[in-house]
């Protein structure tokens, strides 16, 4: 199976990056991908936190953004997930949510992100996610010809728990928008360190360059196989990355090192204190 990561630098023009967006996933599908997966954030990276409150759709409706997600699946014959929309909640706020549509433009399932960057940064680069987004609370499956995939959003990489929810999954899902200072630090070595503990396909979706609010995101998208080892990578600037991802070196690395398998520790257990 081929899949595709689409790298952009979104800015502050709707029509604008959904053009790009549309561009790329076409160039992608053409290339053969069969599944693809945008970033965090690629309809819209505002110019201040509150912009995306202008563009909140109500989860499940017919909203621009969502039958424009529709449609690319269709159009293109893509397993399609949606990086990130902002989707209406409660106190004025949004969830940020991936959709994720099937090839007949069919929404099959929605996760909302869980964990929201709410940090300081050395430098005095400063984030507070919590101020426009809800959290969500519930990790998601969605079923694909391929297996199962686990789906989570960026700032949720740094949480190993939530991806143990999705033990035995064939792909796990990043659509992100890390900062370059928090990517070149740790955004390969999570990906990897996902894809090895889980022995799954982890797609990274990154958002790369500098956007219009002044913002600069560290891009390196990329596809890792369930060894670790980065099947496909890309630097900088908008673009997109393919990979063969090979479900029976799935299956086979699973029986040899049955790792899954040999868990013996519930993560909700207490922990010991020596007296």
């Amino acid at each position: 199976m081929k899949a595709a990561v689409i790298q952009m630098v979104s800015g502050d023009r709707l029509e604008r990056n959904l053009t790009q967006a549309e561009n790329l996933l076409a160039e992608a599908a053409r290339a053969g991908a069969e599944l693809a997966l945008l970033p965090e954030n690629f309809a819209l990276m505002g110019q201040g936190e509150t912009d995306k409150l202008a563009i909140m759709e109500t989860p499940g409706g017919d909203g621009p953004l969502q039958a424009w997600l529709a449609a690319q699946a269709r159009e293109k014959g893509l397993w399609l997930f949606g990086g990130s929309l902002p989707m209406a909640a409660e106190a004025g706020r949004c969830r940020a949510s991936l959709l994720v549509y099937d090839p007949s433009g069919q929404c099959i399932c929605r996760y909302d992100k869980i964990h929201l960057f709410d940090v300081d940064l050395p430098g005095g680069e400063s984030y507070r996610e919590s101020r426009t987004i809800q959290p969500g609370t519930e990790p998601v499956r969605a079923p694909t010809p391929w297996g199962d995939t686990g789906l989570s959003i960026c700032y949720d990489l740094r949480f190993p728990e939530l991806y143990r929810r999705y033990g035995g999954v064939s792909f796990l899902m990043v659509p992100s928008a890390f900062t370059a200072q928090t990517g070149q630090a740790h955004w390969e070595v999570l990906l990897r360190a996902r894809a090895i503990e889980n022995q799954a396909f982890v797609l990274g979706a990154n958002q790369g360059g500098l956007h219009a609010n002044g913002r600069r995101t560290y891009g390196r998208s990329m596809i890792v196989d369930p060894w670790g080892s980065i099947l496909a990578q890309l630097e900088q600037g908008p673009g997109w990355i393919l990979a063969e991802c090979d479900l029976g070196q799935l299956h086979q690395l699973r029986g040899r090192l049955p790792a899954l398998e040999h868990r013996t520790l519930d993560t909700g257990l207490p922990c010991h204190q020596a007296m």
